[in-house]
């Protein structure tokens, strides 16, 4: 199943191809490689000259931007009610990846459906996108996890973009998997659970983490601190070769066994090309979901 992030106004991706996507981030337009867009693409076009900004890979790893026009530092695009800060990094992302406004939307839906006490535990939760948008949603208390200070940081800028700062939002820099074991000898239970694992990573005292061997254990370890009553299970990932079907797997394995009053979806997540009427895939996503 694919779902498309097709509402936003000030995002928009206007083509990609040759390994590339050209990007309109409110008014800024930026160009960045994308390992997915293999097809062509005609990017000798004056859209694909005219950028404030193009990054460009290192053959020794990394990269670097050249910037062809002023740039801010940073600077804000909206997305329906909440608002959040845009800035090219050194590692060509810019602190917000548009695609998952789809999952976004599906939390919202079902926290403002939900008639009770609503939860929310975001693991690698990077700039605090899906925070932002669940806490906003109405839920009662969410819990914001990364292991970088940095990311953490920017996203309590989010959350005062969006004039959040009233709401129950906790942030807390940790490891993932040693916070949600803590969290069960704490007692502590939360309706909703969402994480975007990296490929690779370490925590703030240098854990590692790599997606394949750990996935199915951090599941089991959030499964015993999901609430008798659940709302929703959500995993994101952008492992390259990594199916859809896998995540489908693992929650069919573990949340919808114990569970059986709710769904188990998965697919693609990806942003509508403006120029040539395409998809462009931008990761998967595997959903547990109680039943209606």
């Amino acid at each position: 199943m694919k779902k498309c992030a097709t509402h936003w106004k000030d995002y928009e991706c206007i083509d990609a191809g040759n390994g590339e996507k050209l990007e309109r981030w409110k008014n800024i337009i930026l160009r960045r490689p994308d390992p997915q867009a293999v097809w062509l693409a005609d990017t000798s076009s004056k859209e694909w000259k005219n950028t404030h900004a193009i990054y460009h890979r290192s053959k020794q790893g990394g990269g670097s931007w050249d910037f062809k026009k002023d740039l801010p530092e940073y600077w804000t695009i909206d997305y329906k009610e909440l608002t959040f800060k845009v800035s090219p990094t050194g590692f060509k992302h810019t602190g917000l990846f548009p695609e998952q406004a789809v999952n976004w939307d599906w939390m919202q839906e079902a926290i403002r459906n939900s008639h009770s006490e609503v939860r929310v535990l975001n693991l690698f939760a990077y700039t605090g996108g899906a925070t932002m948008a669940c806490s906003s949603a109405g839920a009662s208390e969410v819990v914001h996890v990364d292991a970088s200070k940095g990311m953490v940081q920017w996203a309590k800028e989010n959350m005062a973009l969006s004039h959040l700062e009233n709401n129950t939002i906790r942030f807390i820099v940790d490891d993932v998997l040693k916070f949600v074991q803590r969290e069960k000898r704490r007692g502590h239970t939360y309706h909703g659970i969402l994480m975007d694992p990296p490929s690779y990573g370490r925590g703030p005292n240098g854990e590692m983490w790599k997606l394949e061997e750990q996935i199915t254990e951090l599941v089991s370890a959030c499964l015993e601190i999901l609430d008798d009553e659940p709302l929703f299970f959500l995993v994101n990932s952008y492992t390259t070769g990594f199916s859809s079907t896998v995540l489908e797997n693992i929650l069919s394995t573990t949340v919808l066994k114990r569970f059986p009053n709710g769904k188990v979806e998965a697919g693609e997540v990806g942003l509508p090309i403006t120029r040539e009427n395409l998809t462009l895939p931008c990761g998967i996503y595997g959903r547990w979901i109680k039943n209606d």
